[in-house]
């Protein structure tokens, strides 16, 4: 049998899915390190990663590897020019997310705004002694301007919910989608300072490359109204996470809702002493459901590419189908 490396925790029943074709090497425990990972994948077919990086070094050190299917939209994990040089294959899970990360987003977005965090905090401390007609004042969202950065699958959907709220939609995007999306979604195209000085909350929701790195700096959030919010739940470093905390202190913009952050799971300290941040653990896509049906896609890709099951050469999400078919190298 072809053998695998699952490089983290999944569900057991897809385990045992992939037992059905491969000799699997389960990690259910913590994180590899980048040389344990290495080492494991030095006699595999393919691997199941979750974020897990992969560049040249590991794919030299695993010469039979054809294949890496990532349980995540996002690749930036992937060195996609290594694995071009080498002819693996690299596959992602889109779709299956993209309607309960558009909730988490709205609810971070929502959160931030009505300062639902800062004031659960003041509460548990045992401050709340009577009603004020001005505690924990935020902005409205009904009848607001919505600015999305990245009107992909997931930025549509976020523009989709914002119809239930009377919002006006703004957009960026590298490329400007289609009229009638727009038409559909009631949604302008907009310069990225535009939106920034005219949304009420801007959300992120753009691919990390290193073109997107720090779209959100200073200089940007100089741009917004200081009753914005700020909301990403696209991935960490397309904010200037310092930036944010001095612009968050010095009520430079309202608020913001963080799901991701640079170097995660670590993130900046600072980030723990200011009280208009919303702080989750990068947990947009964490439905039961939903993680399911991305573990499921990422065995379905895996056995697919592998040559197995009834996709057998066919994987439904190749992410460099260029490769399909090539010998590795």
């Amino acid at each position: 049998m072809q053998k695998i490396l699952v490089a983290r925790p999944i569900f057991p029943d897809v385990i045992d899915r992939l037992k059905q074709y491969f000799d699997v090497d389960w990690n259910n425990g913590d994180v590899l390190s980048a040389e344990e990972l290495a080492r494991r994948l030095a006699d595999k077919d393919g691997a199941l990663t979750a974020g897990d990086p992969v560049g040249a070094s590991t794919l030299a050190a695993a010469p039979r590897l054809r294949v890496v299917a990532n349980m995540a939209v996002g690749y930036n994990n992937f060195d996609m020019a290594a694995f071009n040089r080498a002819n693996v294959l690299g596959t992602n899970t889109p779709d299956v997310l993209n309607e309960s990360t558009a909730d988490f987003g709205w609810a971070l977005m929502m959160a931030a705004a009505r300062r639902v965090t800062e004031s659960e905090h003041w509460l548990r401390a045992g401050h709340w002694q009577k009603w004020n007609y001005d505690s924990f004042l935020g902005g409205d969202v009904y009848g607001s301007t919505l600015g999305v950065i990245g009107m992909g699958r997931i930025g549509q959907a976020l523009a989709r919910r914002a119809r239930g709220f009377n919002m006006k939609v703004i957009y960026h995007n590298r490329t400007r989608v289609a009229e009638q999306i727009e038409t559909e979604l009631n949604a302008q195209y907009v310069s990225k300072e535009d939106l920034l000085g005219r949304a009420d909350h801007v959300v992120l929701v753009l691919p990390y490359t290193k073109d997107s790195h720090h779209t959100i700096g200073a200089a940007e959030l100089a741009l917004m109204k200081p009753t914005a919010t700020l909301t990403n739940i696209a991935r960490g470093g397309i904010v200037d996470d310092a930036a944010l905390v001095e612009a968050l202190r010095a009520k430079r913009i309202a608020a913001a809702g963080l799901d991701v952050y640079e170097g995660e799971p670590n993130l900046n300290p600072d980030l723990l002493t200011v009280p208009n941040v919303v702080l989750t653990p990068h947990i947009a896509s964490a439905t039961e459901a939903t993680r399911r049906a991305m573990a499921n896609l990422a065995a379905d890709n895996l056995i697919a590419a592998l040559g197995a099951g009834p996709r057998a050469g066919q994987p439904p999400n190749p992410i460099n189908p260029e490769v399909l078919g090539k010998a590795r190298t």
